[in-house]
Parts: C-alpha cells; sequence; structure tokens
C-alpha cells in the first residue's frame, strides 16, 4: 500500500508477511491544511511548476550538480496522455532503482526538512515509487478506480504528517528524476503529460486528507493492557485506544511503535468490534522484522503504541445468505477469527468453512480457539491443513485442500496470508467456480488485486 510518490514507509509485512494479517506505513502530526499543489513550491511567479504561467512553457527541473544538459527527445505521437506515461514507465524499468536513488537524493538535497518523514532506514523504501508510478499510470484512464485507490491514501498519508505543500515538493523532484533517466520517451508533451498527472493525483490525495480530517484523528493513541505469547515467535496483542476506534471484522490498520519512530506496520484486527472498545492483533516475529519483533519481544502491558485509521475491504456482505468460505495462513487467521465473530453478532445462520493451514502442528497457534468456535457454532467448520500433516489430517497446503470439499461456487471466499498463498488461493478457487467478484483479499497490490 504505497502512497503515490511520497509515501515514508508503507508495505505489507516485514519478510515475507506479506498481508495485513502480519504485517506496512509509516508517521505523523494531525494538521492538514486544504490547498492547491499548483500555489505552492517552485516558481511562484507564474503559479508554480505543476503549471506554467501565461505563456510559459513547461521546462524540466534541473538535476542535481552533474546531471548532463541532454536535449529533450519528443517521442512518436502514439495517442493519450497514459500512453506517454507509460513509455515513460518501460524506459525507466530497466534501472528503477538507480532512479529511485536518484528521485530520494534529489528530495532530500533540495528540501532536507523533508527527511524527518521518513524512517532512519531507506532499504524497506527503495522499490516503492516504481511500484507507485506503474499502478498510477496503469490506471491513469480508469477515474473512478484511480480516484477511490488515491482517496485512500490520501487519507493514510495523514498519519506521516504530510501536508499540501509537501506534494509541490515531491512532484518537482520526481519530475527531474524522469527527465534525466528517461532520454528517449522525454519531451515537452511526456513532461506535460507526467506533470497533469501528478497535479490531479495530488490533489485528490490533498482533498481527501482534507475531508478526512473532519471526521477522524491522524491517528489514535493505544495502550497495551495484555500481551500473549502464544509460540515462540508469535504474540496476541491487545490494546485500549485513547479514543473510539470504529472498524469493520476483516479490516486492518498501521502500527507505530515507540521503538522504531516512523515505521509502521499492517496487521489485521483479531475479533469484530468489542463493547470494551478493545483491539487485539496476532503478530509473528519474522527475520529483520523490526516492528514484528518489537510487538512480540518487547511491548508490555503500559507501552503505548499509535493506531493509524483502519483500512480494508475483506468484509463481510451481511445483505446476502451465501456461505463463507474462508482460506487463513499462519497468522492470516487473525481477520479469519474476526469474520466469524461477525457473522455470530448478526444472528443470521450462514455456513461458514475455514481452512487453518500452517506450515506444522506447532504453528496452528490458534488451533484451540478456532475449535471452541465451531462447538458454539454449528454452522461453522473449522480444517486444519499442515503441509507435512500425520495421520489422517489435511495436508498438501490450502488450495489442494479446498478442491477436496465442496462445491463452493455459490459461497464468498475470503483468503489472508501471505502473498504466495493468496496468489494460489484466489486460482484454485477461480478454478473450482468461484466468480473473482465474490473473492476477496487484501494483499500488497490493493488496487490490481481489486481490479483483477
Amino acid at each position: 500500500m504505497v502512497g503515490p510518490f511520497i509515501c515514508p514507509t508503507e508495505c505489507r509485512g516485514e519478510e515475507g508477511e506479506g498481508t495485513p494479517a502480519d504485517c506496512a506505513d509509516e508517521n505523523r502530526p494531525r494538521r492538514s491544511r486544504r490547498g492547491r499543489p499548483m500555489e505552492a513550491g517552485g516558481d511562484t511567479r507564474h503559479g508554480g511548476w505543476f503549471g506554467p504561467g501565461p505563456g510559459e512553457p513547461h521546462r524540466a527541473p534541473a538535476g542535481p550538480a552533474g546531471a548532463t544538459g541532454r536535449a529533450p527527445r519528443e517521442p512518436a505521437d502514439d495517442g493519450s496522455d497514459s500512453a506517454l506515461l507509460r513509455r515513460t514507465l518501460a524506459e525507466i524499468e530497466p534501472i528503477a532503482d538507480k532512479v529511485t536513488s536518484y528521485f530520494y537524493a534529489l528530495l532530500f538535497l533540495r528540501h532536507p526538512e523533508l527527511r524527518s518523514l521518513f524512517p532512519a532506514a531507506m532499504d524497506t523504501q527503495r522499490d516503492r515509487l516504481f511500484r507507485a508510478l506503474l499502478t498510477a499510470a496503469t490506471h491513469a484512464d480508469d477515474a473512478a478506480t484511480l480516484t477511490a485507490y488515491l482517496t485512500h491514501l490520501g487519507r493514510g498519508h495523514r498519519k506521516y504528517g504530510t501536508l499540501p505543500e509537501h506534494y509541490p515538493a515531491v512532484g518537482e523532484c520526481l519530475i527531474g528524476a524522469l527527465s534525466q533517466h528517461a532520454p528517449d520517451s522525454w519531451g515537452p508533451r511526456t513532461e506535460a503529460a507526467w506533470v497533469g498527472a501528478y497535479t490531479t493525483i495530488s490533489q485528490i490525495m490533498i482533498d481527501a486528507a482534507a475531508q478526512d480530517e473532519l471526521r477522524a484523528p491522524a491517528w489514535w493513541q493505544a495502550e497495551v493492557v495484555a500481551h500473549e505469547m502464544r509460540t515462540p515467535d508469535v504474540a496476541v496483542v491487545t490494546v485500549r485506544p485513547d479514543q473510539p476506534y470504529p472498524f469493520r471484522a476483516g479490516q486492518y490498520t498501521a502500527l507505530e511503535t515507540p521503538w522504531w519512530p516512523r515505521v509502521w506496520r499492517h496487521y489485521s484486527f483479531a475479533s469484530a468490534p468489542r463493547s470494551d472498545g478493545l483491539l487485539s492483533f496476532h503478530v509473528k516475529a519474522v527475520p529483520a522484522g523490526w516492528v514484528s519483533h518489537a510487538l512480540v519481544h518487547k511491548a508490555r502491558p503500559g507501552d503505548v503504541i499509535r493506531l493509524g485509521p483502519p483500512a480494508g475491504s475483506m468484509t463481510v456482505d451481511h445483505a446476502t445468505d451465501n456461505g463463507l468460505l474462508c482460506l487463513g495462513g499462519g497468522t492470516g487467521i487473525a481477520p479469519i477469527k474476526a469474520l466469524i465473530e461477525d457473522v455470530a453478532q448478526h444472528g443470521r445462520r450462514r455456513c461458514v468453512d475455514v481452512f487453518y493451514g500452517a506450515r506444522s502442528n506447532d504453528d496452528l497457534y490458534d488451533i484451540d480457539t478456532m475449535l471452541r468456535l465451531q462447538q458454539s457454532h454449528p454452522w461453522l467448520s473449522v480444517r486444519p491443513v499442515v503441509d507435512d500433516a500425520p495421520g489422517d489430517m489435511l495436508s498438501g497446503g490450502l488450495p489442494g485442500a479446498v478442491r477436496e470439499f465442496g462445491p463452493w461456487h455459490t459461497y464468498e471466499a475470503y483468503l489472508s496470508g501471505p502473498p504466495g498463498m493468496i496468489r494460489r488461493g484466489v486460482d484454485a478457487l477461480v478454478g473450482i467456480g468461484i466468480p473473482t467478484h465474490r473473492i476477496r483479499h487484501d494483499s500488497i497490490d490493493e488496487l490490481v488485486g481489486a481490479r483483477n
């Protein structure tokens, strides 16, 4: 979930934990003034670099010292602005790391005041810019999808401390990096296409943040009230927000710990909304996982963390009586448990079939809770699936296990777990007759996943 071009640090998971169930994000204040990018930054004599003044042509910003003065070449006329955007992306794709590094170097050189919005270590940030560019350019012709995507990102960026006046600086350095590294596709028309695209993108995000400020804080403080180790590397962390926190079962949020300021990670809620207002998360400590390691091995009752706003669309449609087919791998069982509680709270008898996947029996850390739920609700079926299963247990992975049962073509499907499991699971579910519009999951590339 990467914000276009300015996202400080937001990813799903750490080192292989790829979905919000055990997963990324970042920072700060709750200020957010409404503003238009073209009124700030750049050459304000002509309305800023986002739009030329009367009779003023667009100019590519100069690169840092050492940049070449190569004359721009206009690409062949092949249609729309979105085609020009994609040509630029195709040219820089082989050197995406270099372009991204150049962009950040230019940003921090020209605007050092923005460095504090980003984490100290930038290693997890390097590939996010290009992915965001690709997503935005790919959907440039789909206004509805792009607007929904950017609206969500604009709201989420409030917790980073992103302000309207930051966007011109980012756009200026984006254009500078692209013009420097895409000589074959760059020219006045291409530059105008990128300036127009970025102006639209940034304005949607600014407007979304301003609207969100009227109804919700940029973040919530939350005190840890319980910390239960389920395995040597999995903990259930329960917190009490400092003010009401509205969310739906199946959603996720971003967490920031006091041990790693400005570094956020996404985790799914492990229960439906509770009357006492408490929130629980299942966290697995993974290698080099700064936030997950802190939450599992350092956090204790009394510690205070920060929560971003709720997000995600893996929620139950209570307007239908269709059964639910739920696949949860590892800590991906957390939002599945929340969905079960949500169905139970609504009091309608709907068949819910859960396949709970893990590498070994020891990794089925929440199986006792799931089996108790099964005993309490006759409409619920829970089937553990272990890679190397002993005896008569299901084995061979979740997609294969699901194929042994069914039929499922009338069910609503929900998947939560590592990205590879989700990809294989979607393929398997489509193969057994579940249409894609009834398959729900929140994965790394939300927009692409929603469209496909």
